[in-house]
Formats: structure tokens, sequence, C-alpha cells
């Protein structure tokens, strides 16, 4: 199971926030200039931008990232530990602890991480050699395979729900109380560590001695000041929040837009809302449809398809305090109407007869689940695809716990049957309107929009209004009640066989086909849109909130800019059945395409280690004066670079050489494609040629020395990068096609002055060089428009040796011919800017006459580029 695109970005967002961290080396600096990048400064008299970061657990970063429900928040966290720990001081314990909301989530939560056969099992053992324990809270307590030596040599993720850590009864309290079990810990236990109120040697002081790093799933039930403090008790050095609908007071260092998880066909939207008559044609209804969608997926899967079996979840509303009876009289009121007994299954808070059952086996009989709040009773399923609510209809029906039950997709995959794409939510409730509001309220606390659902309404009005004198009655005439045994259906009113399988004749499930035919087919239509829409981003961000300040074309150029489509570098890609890869096929390039047979092994190992001078510096954690601690940058003093090197000297060169390696191949981190193991050998050959002193001085300067290496496989790898990208250009295995448009509208962190002829209302901001540049340039009679282009992501970028190089300008003229422009100070003249030189060049050479690359330089400009005045001269004749 390998990360969706939109779970790779969550991913790729806390790598940078990472290097942000590194640069700015505090957790608020960093997040605030994180997203200064991506969206511009804050500004709290508008409300735009990301608000600063908030530090409710100061010794701790404290992070959260939005995903919609059935997005795979578990599966993002169970990555992104490996992306938090490489980002950690190599010495630090591997300790994470899995804070949930509730007893049922735990179970399965522990189930799914502990199970080789699951998913999430296998990734963390993919990503952690293998050496990983999970712990309840019975475990810990008794010490089971809990020790210090297991959790330094391991990854230990310890499973426990919110209120264990609160410790209110009799049995959390022994997270507090003196435990002989971990005895073990007690002289890694400080006494400033120690939490008041509490005994040295019990768990909840061994979790804090662990400065633990905190994944908190369904993170808004942890907003509380109780839960807040909860936290703190913890002692963590790091907090994942996993949620679908942050807090105020969250800092969101990655969200994903609901119509991501739709292009992946990770959830069945939108919701089809239809409201009856009555209880019983609620159930008439649910059971045709049901009916109606087992028959299409059985034709699936005859056809090739996936096995599914629809599912029907009947809502019952409880009526204070939960009765068994109720369920069981409406399980056997189904029975009546002709549903099989084993069909049929209650699964409330005190009743479970799921338990033993794999609702996803294609042995299992269960189309018919009676339930009030699937989300607290700890089940999921993807086959469940109808909410049936059995309120009276006089009620107002919630369904804001329960709607995203229905909407996990089966297989994460599109169906070859739009009804099989979409979920189902019947009831019958004359505040229909109030009951949509609910939905509306559960769509949002799922992370989704409140225009994701359609609805029809086929209730009368005179039923409406009967129902309304009816309740005004019973209020102010209640000796006329007339007593009615609660929950009857009339099985008289119900038509269904279940043994009858044909085209529904339910009318209700023939208008919500048609519903979902028209509405699917708009949903389509609206993805396929998502890219040319200029409100996509406002969208995604106010789904928390923020406002985002968006700067559009100027109209007198938008339809001539929208015209444009700018080439990038393609290969051709094999043909492959499997992948729906046809011949002719083409995907764009990447250095990772060029490095595939890159080797290090036979390349040379000379590297300037003599001219390293800086200062020695290392990222750690340090302890506050609370107790805590913090990660911090800090410099190594001289008594402690001593003692650093006789514990290098009393070891054999070989053990030095081993430790080194490790440190240097985690510090250098991922080089794509370039495999861990090659790197490490890499390493292993420079250090086994340096002396004991080079050791020594390498040990006390590691982070140094690891940069100077890791620069020397990237000039490596560039070298041998653009040398099989002009060996393809040869043969020609590279192209280019039409690619990348403008967007209607840009975010840029900082604008700049207003210089004329921009293509958009304000451009982005400019250094000396650049600002006179475009100044020279926007008044020139031949120039359309001109556009600053924006980096990370934002703007158009050169593909192919060069990791994503951004070029400075794009300017257009009246003939429509594009000129790109990166400009340089006379001191940018190294081995960098003559690459991307040179890759310029080639784009423009294969994308033809109407495309021209230009570096431009204030003064001593190199070959193929050209100083100021001249640059102006030759773009003003184009």
């Amino acid at each position: 199971m390998e990360l969706k695109t939109y779970q790779k970005q969550v991913i790729d967002d806390l790598q940078l926030y990472f290097e942000y961290l590194q640069n700015h080396k505090k957790a608020d600096k960093a997040f605030n200039s994180f997203w200064q990048e991506k969206v511009g400064f804050y500004n709290p008299l508008t409300g735009e931008g990301m608000r600063p970061y908030q530090n409710t657990v100061p010794n701790a970063v404290h992070l959260s990232i939005k995903v919609p429900t059935a997005g795979g928040k578990t599966f993002i966290a169970c990555n992104a530990l490996k992306t938090i720990f490489d980002a950690m001081p190599d010495t630090k314990a591997r300790a994470v602890v899995w804070l949930v909301p509730w007893s049922n989530l735990l179970d399965q939560t522990v189930k799914n991480l502990s199970n080789p056969d699951h998913p999430y099992c296998q990734k963390l053992n993919s990503l952690f050699n293998n050496r990983v324990q999970v712990y309840e809270k019975r475990d810990l307590l008794q010490g089971a395979n809990f020790n210090p030596s297991s959790v330094q040599e391991q990854l230990s993720i310890m499973v426990v729900n919110f209120a264990s850590i609160r410790a209110k009864n009799k049995e959390d309290r022994k997270f507090n109380e003196q435990n002989s079990n971990l005895s073990s810990f007690s002289d890694s236990i400080d006494d400033e560590i120690v939490l008041e109120g509490t005994e040295k040697e019990a768990l909840i002081n061994v979790i804090r001695s662990l400065n633990p790093i905190l994944v908190v799933d369904e993170s808004h039930n942890a907003e509380s000041d109780l839960s807040v403090e909860m936290l703190n008790n913890l002692n963590p050095s790091f907090i994942l929040d996993l949620t679908a609908t942050p807090k105020q007071n969250a800092n969101i260092v990655s969200l994903v837009s609901a119509i991501e998880l739709k292009k992946e066909h990770m959830v069945k939207l939108p919701v089809i809302v239809y409201n009856h008559q009555n209880i019983e044609g609620v159930i008439e209804s649910a059971l045709h449809l049901q009916n109606k969608l087992e028959t299409e997926a059985k034709i699936l899967e005859e056809n090739g398809g996936k096995y599914i079996r629809p599912i029907v979840l009947f809502q019952a509303q409880p009526k204070g305090k939960e009765d068994n009876t109720t369920f069981d009289k409406l399980k056997a009121q189904l029975i009546a109407v002709g549903i099989p007994e084993e069909q049929i299954k209650i699964k409330t808070a005190n009743k479970d007869e799921l338990k033993n059952e794999d609702l996803m086996s294609a042995a299992c009989p269960v189309r018919y689940i009676i339930t009030i709040n699937a989300l607290k009773e700890g089940w999921d399923c993807p086959f469940a695809y109808i909410l049936a609510s059995l309120a009276d209809k006089s009620s107002e029906v919630d369904v804001t716990q329960i709607l995203g039950r229905v909407l996990r997709q089966p297989y994460v995959m599109k169906h070859n049957s739009t009804m099989l794409n979409l979920s189902y939510v019947i009831t019958a409730s004359v505040k229909f309107q109030n009951t949509l509001q609910n939905i509306i309220k559960g769509l949002q606390q799922s992370g989704f929009s409140e225009k994701d659902y359609r609805e029809k309404d086929i209730m009368p009005e005179f039923v409406k209004e009967e129902v309304k004198q009816e309740t005004l009655d019973n209020f102010f005439f209640p000796e006329q009640i007339e007593v009615v045994e609660e929950g009857v259906i009339d099985v008289q009113k119900i038509h269904f066989n279940p043994n009858e399988i044909s085209n529904s004749p339910n009318i209700a499930v023939f208008e919500m086909e048609k519903m979902a035919i028209e509405d699917s087919l708009k949903m389509e239509i609206q993805i396929a849109n998502q890219d040319n829409n200029s409100n996509t981003v406002q969208q995604i961000y106010s789904e928390v909130g923020m406002k985002v300040k968006q700067y559009k074309m100027r109209e007198s150029v938008a339809e001539q800019a929208q015209e444009i489509v700018l080439p990038k570098f393609v290969v051709e890609v094999p043909q492959n059945e499997f992948l729906l890869m046809e011949q002719g096929d083409t995907q764009l390039l990447d250095r990772v395409n060029l490095l595939k047979d890159f080797k290090l092994s036979d390349k040379d190992i000379q590297i300037p280690f003599k001219s390293i001078s800086s200062d020695l510096y290392k990222i750690d954690t340090e302890k506050t004066n609370d107790g805590g601690y913090k990660m911090v940058s800090f410099k190594i003093e001289n008594i402690v670079q001593e003692k650093m090197a006789e514990y290098i000297l009393a070891k054999p060169k070989e053990g030095q050489i081993k430790d080194l390696a490790h440190f240097v191949v985690k510090q250098i981190d991922k080089l794509p494609p370039i495999a861990d193991n090659e790197i490490k050998k890499y390493v292993n050959r420079i250090l086994e040629n340096m002396s004991a002193q080079e050791l020594i001085d390498f040990n006390q300067y590691k982070l140094t020395y690891s940069d100077s290496i890791k620069e020397k496989i990237n000039q490596l790898a560039d070298i041998y990068a653009e040398e099989k990208f002009n060996d393809w250009l040869e043969i020609p295995k590279i192209k280019t096609e039409p690619n990348w448009k403008f967007e209607k509208a840009i975010i840029p962190t900082r604008i700049g002055n207003n210089i004329g002829n921009s293509l958009y209302v304000h451009e982005g901001d400019m250094n000396g060089l650049e600002e006179q540049f475009i100044l020279e340039i926007s008044s020139s009679s031949n120039i359309a428009f001109w556009h600053r282009n924006l980096g990370r992501g934002k703007g158009f970028s050169l593909n192919g040796y060069k990791s994503n190089h951004y070029p400075d300008f794009i300017l257009v003229t009246k003939t429509n011919k594009v000129i790109v422009v990166e400009t340089k100070g006379s001191h940018l003249n190294n081995p960098d800017t003559a690459a991307k030189l040179r890759l310029g060049k080639s784009w423009a050479r294969l994308s033809g006459s109407n495309y021209n690359y230009m570096m431009v330089f204030d003064e001593n400009a190199i070959g193929g580029a050209y100083n100021l005045e001249k640059a102006i001269s030759l773009i003003k004749q184009m």
C-alpha cells in the first residue's frame, strides 16, 4: 500500500516544515515562515494568511494535519513517524504515544498496527526495519517486553485513550502509581521529570522520561484545558494531531481538500438524501435500494469487478438510556418483512453482534446493521452504502455522528456502476430542513463540503401540518394522547420480496438512481475543471477559516494568457496494460528517471575536508527549567569535544567507522533514487581512507562533514544526470509537450512594486536587478505582458537534470512568443548557474522557435548568457 498523491503531499509538507525548523531553530518561527512562503503574511485585521503558531504545549513542536474522513489519516501518520524521527537526534528513543478518544477506537488501532497482514503494520515494519512493538496499557503496566533496552532498539508505539492519561477512575490511576514492573527505568527518570502528585516509578514518569512523540487521533476531541494539560503531562518532544475538523488553535501544517479524496476515489460522494412520508417508506426504499445496489454489484463481479455486498445501516434513535429490547423488536420486525435473520445484526454500545464478523468477507451474510452511532461504537466498513433513519417522523434526524460511516469507497476505486460510487441517506421527517442541516454538519465534521449532497423531499405539506397539529394537541391536551407501543412498524405497508432480483419497482429507488446519474456527472465535471478553477485554493483554505489574498489576471491580457500552454520535458513510458499505459503515452521527465542506473561504487571520494573551518553545531534536546525538553541548536564547547574525542579513541577503527557511517547516512537522508545502501558504501569508502586523527575531526564536525559528503554526492549525481539527459536528447528519448498554464490567480509571499504591463493585478516582489530588468522591458512596444514567476511549486519550472529550476520571469510578446528569463548577479558565476543555462537552452531548442530562454547578468555574463543591456536590446527586437 503506497501513499496517494495527496497523502504524499502531506508528508512532503511535514518534511518541508522540518527544513524550516532546521533553519529557524524555533517551532513558532519555522511555522510562521512556512506559511508566509505559501500564502503571504498574516493580517490580523482581514484574517488573511495563516494565523501565528499557537504554543499550547511549550516544550514540544505541535503540528496538525487536516484530512477528511476516509482520507487515510492513520496511514499518513505511520509514514509521518519516519519523517519525524529522521529529524530528531540520532540518540533519541523512538517512543510514540498514540492517543485515541474512545476505547473501541483504541482496540481497532492496536489491532491494525499490530496485524502483520494489515497495511499499517506492513508500512511501519518497512520503515523501521521490522523493529516495531505495539503496546496496550496493560502491556505497559506489566512491563511486558517494555524496558530501557527494548525502547532504545525499536519503534515503541503505546496506544492509550485519553481517559487513561486523565486518570479519573481507579483503573486509570494505575498510570500514576508506583509500579515495580517498571523498576528497570528508575535510573533514567530524573527527579525533575517526576510529575507532581505521582510516584517516581509510575508509568506516566517512564513515558515522560522518554520525551515521546505524540500522535493524537481525532484531535478535535483534545482541545479542552484538561486535554491540553494531559498533553503537557506526557512531556512530549513532538505532537502530531490527526483530524478532519481542526479547532481554532491547531497549527495546521498540511490540509487536504475533500475534492482530492473524490479524485482518488476514496469516498462515495455526493450523498443522495431522500425524505419519505413515513417510516415504512424508509424501510421499503432501503430494502429495494440495497437489492438494486447488490444486483449491480453482482453484475460487476461477473464482469471482473471486485466483490461488493452493499449494507444498510438502520439508525435507531435512542430514547434516553439505551434499551436493547428496542433494537431486538426492530430486528424482529425486519425479519417479519422477509429479511433472513442471519443478514441482520445489532451493533450498539451494549450489544455487539458484529464481534466475530468480517464484514468484507464474501462468506459474511450481513446486509443490515441496526446501530445508533457507528463512530463511537468503533466499527467501520466500506460496504456500508445506505443510512436509513428510523426516527419518529416528528423528530429532527441527527446523522452528524454516523454519516461518515457510509462515505468510504470500497477498494478505493471507481466502479463501473454510477450508483455504487455514491452513498444514500433515507429519512422520514417533517423537520427535514433541520435534518439537512445535520447532514451538512455531518459532512463538515467529516471534512467535506456543505455542497456534497443532493436531496429530495416527498413528504406532503399536509402531512407535515398534521404532525405539527398533533404535536400541539399533545402539548395542550395530554389526556387525549393515544397510547401506542413504541417502535411498531406496520409490516403490511412494506412491499418487498428479498428473493426478487429485478430492476426495482420502487419509485423512490428509481428517483434516487436518476439523481445519482445526474449528480455523479456534475461531480466528474467539477473534478475535471478543478485545475482551472481560480477559487480552488480559496476553497481549500476556507475549510479551516483562513482567507487567502489572491491576485487575478488583468482583464486586458487574461484571454491571451489563458491560451498559452508552456511545454515541459517528457519521456515515453513503456506500454503496460495493468497501469493502463498505452503505446506512445508519456510522463514528465524527472531527475529520478535520469539517475535510475546511477552508481556511487565507481565514483571518486575526493572531498576537500581540510577547508572545513566552521563552528560545530548540532540539533539536540535540552532540558528546560520546568523539567521538560525542547529542540535547540547550540555550539559544542571544547570540553565536550575533548570527551567525544576520548570516546572515539576508545573504540577500534571499525567501530568508529560504523558509528560515523550510520550518522552520516541518516543525516544525508533520502537522495532518490540512490539507495541507502549505495550511500552507506560510499561513506564507508571515505571513512576507511581517513587516519585516526581525521576520524576524530570528523566526529567533532560531523554535521559539517556530512553536508560536504551530501554535496559531493549531489555533484556526482548532477554530472551523471546531465550526461544521461544529453544522451536521451540524441536518441531522441526526450521531447517537450504542452503542460503548464498560468493560474487565473496567484498568491505571492510578498507583492512587488506596481510596474506596467504585468499579467496579474499584483506580482511577486523582486530584488534590485530583477526590478531594473523588468522596468526596462515592461514598456517595450512588443511586450503584451510579463509575469514574475513564483517558486516552491507555485510557478513554472524547467524539469530535467536540475531539480525544478524556477526562472525569474515569463515574458509574452504581442505575437505570442514566450521568453523565459533568469537573472543573475555576477557573483553567481558557478557550476549550478551554468547547468541551469544549459538546461534552459535545451528546453528552448526542443520547444520550437516560439520559445526562448535567456540568462541575464548585471555584468560579466558567462558564455551563452547576456549582460543586462544586451539582453534588453535583443528582447525588444523579438
